[in-house]
């Protein structure tokens, strides 16, 4: 069963682009392990989210890209300095 996630973020105006850059390095990270199966960064046409995807064969696999985008700094919950309000996190399993 695939696990997969949809998050999404919500930058200030002044650091979106920053922003979008490094969900942009996390998802490179992501691309290099085990497991992996898609990632995908998208963006609001207002600008005001930024909504970062991604797909797993498993859940173990997920924790285990989970510690390596750690490493950069990205964790699936919390608020980043970057962020106006906290981002929601929705996990899922394929059916």
């Amino acid at each position: 069963m695939a696990y997969g996630f949809v998050a999404y973020h919500y930058p200030t105006p002044e650091h979106f682009e920053e922003f979008v850059g490094l969900c942009h390095q996390v998802a490179d990270v992501m691309r290099t392990q085990p497991g992996f199966l898609s990632v995908g960064v998208w963006a609001t046409p207002d600008g005001d989210a930024v909504v970062t995807t991604g797909a797993f064969e498993s859940e173990e696999a997920f924790r285990a890209t989970s510690d390596a985008a750690r490493e950069l700094g990205a964790t699936p919950d919390g608020l980043s300095d970057l962020e106006v309000k906290p981002r929601l996190v929705h996990f899922l399993v394929s059916r």
